[in-house]
């Protein structure tokens, strides 16, 4: 794990590199967009071939999707420790996502002038659901409980199943999220299959949830068609600590964001240089013999750090051009950076509010922007599954105070059938007035 100065040469250009790690290039691209467009034409004929060429099983029409009988079956095979642990979990992220329930408002501006807005639930919603190496129930009940507080119609599910079976706790998520509909497939074929729809797999509105390069580039190559929640690169986390809390927290969290694969990015900022020494040391005890040791070991190589920062004020402007899905605060005084953290997926303050806890059990959504788009970006939450409409009501007497300045308005941008819509209006409302 690289120990560096922000006052050393080459400190910018690794810090950047590290910023802008993820981007799988043309070719990727282009691969991608052969799958997708080959599942918008074909549909199911590609969507299986794609699925036994990538996962290694035989689809057809009747078995893409998971019965309910299934669900449930693989359901009942959780030990009931895990089925406590994740109904707490869900319980505690429905509790704090009923918070977002957007409120519908409408008022009288003015006597005659009546505007505002509703929210309306999405229709249908798409949750991909990563498979592969691990199971992840905690992305389920994260996607599908703000979706069915929202009042989505129909929740579909989609993941790749592991060795020809799906996961009894993914499968226990499903039923405590409220997830409508299961398909085994994934990948970037399954993205097309929800956005273009096929004679198996219905079209949904909008596509959710974490994925590897192929899933998201396939979500930004169909965005448009579908709306998607975001384009989720790989996963980070940024401590910055000043030696108030044990190294051996700091050093645990980085190792924790380690784990995830080799592209995933952990840093510390310091303005300690001898705590730095100790974290580096600390995070290589923890790390031998870890069960994902050489994926962790990897990733702290390619894209770890730990920085040595003039004071935590530079280290708050490091975070702010870092803009980090994760930002954890081991200091004396978080109260006095956090004003100054613009960018941030969530942050997490003190030494007892690890990264992990906001995975699974705080209640806010583990969903969250990746590769500096927390600039612009959110995590995912009941706001995502709704969409909002205005709405006017003028009166006669009302329309007639408004008419002629949106009439001129209109002809000033060389509308003018937009002017006539109005000047017909106010002829109408004059010859009566005779």
């Amino acid at each position: 794990m690289k120990l560096i100065g922000t006052d050393e040469a080459g400190f910018s250009e690794y810090f950047r590199g590290i910023m802008n790690r993820g981007d799988g290039g043309g070719e990727l691209r282009t691969a991608v967009a052969e799958i997708v467009r080959e599942v918008a034409e074909r549909g199911d004929e590609a969507l299986f071939a794609y699925t036994l060429k990538f996962d290694g099983y035989d689809l057809s029409g009747a078995s893409v999707q998971i019965s309910r009988e299934e669900i449930e079956a693989a359901a009942a095979r959780a030990a009931p420790e895990d089925r406590e642990v994740l109904t707490l979990a869900a319980s505690r992220v429905e509790r704090f996502h009923r918070r977002q329930l957007p409120v519908d408002w409408m008022d009288e501006e003015e006597e005659g002038v009546r505007i505002g807005w509703r929210f309306t639930p999405l229709e249908r919603v798409g949750v991909y659901v990563p498979g592969g190496l691990a199971a992840y129930p905690s992305t389920v009940i994260m996607a599908a409980v703000p979706a069915r507080i929202a009042g989505v119609g129909e929740i579909v599910a989609v993941t790749p199943l592991r060795q020809g079976t799906l996961d009894p706790l993914v499968a226990l998520a499903m039923e405590l999220g409220g997830v409508n509909r299961v398909f085994k497939i994934g990948g970037a074929q399954a993205v097309a299959a929800l956005a273009y729809g096929t004679a198996s797999v219905p079209r949904v509105d909008k596509i959710v949830g974490p994925g590897n390069a192929y899933v998201a580039t396939a979500k930004q190559l169909v965005f448009g068609r579908v709306d998607i929640d975001m384009i989720a690169g790989p996963s980070e986390v940024l401590v910055i600590c000043d030696g108030t809390a044990p190294v051996s927290f700091v050093a645990a969290d980085l190792l924790a964001q380690a784990e995830h694969d080799e592209m995933a990015s952990a840093v510390a900022l310091t303005p300690d240089g001898e705590l730095a020494r100790r974290i580096v040391a600390e995070v290589s005890s923890q790390l031998a013999g870890m069960p994902r040791e050489a994926i962790a070991r990897r990733s702290l190589g390619r894209y770890g750090a730990v920085v040595v920062t003039k004071d935590l004020e530079e280290a708050a402007a490091l975070a702010n051009l870092f803009a980090p899905e994760h930002l954890e605060l081991m200091v004396a005084n978080p109260e006095e950076i956090v004003p100054r953290l613009r960018h941030a997926g969530a942050i997490f303050i003190g030494p007892y509010t690890p990264e992990a806890l906001g995975d699974y059990m705080a209640g806010p959504n583990h969903i969250l922007p990746t590769g500096g788009t927390a600039r612009f970006s959110s995590p995912l939450g009941v706001y995502d599954f709704v969409k909002r409409t205005s709405i006017l009501s003028f009166t006669g007497p009302a329309f007639r105070r408004y008419g002629p300045q949106t009439e001129r308005y209109a002809i000033l941008e060389g509308l003018h059938a937009h002017g006539r819509s109005i000047a017909i209006r106010m002829n109408h409302m004059n010859h009566r007035d005779d």
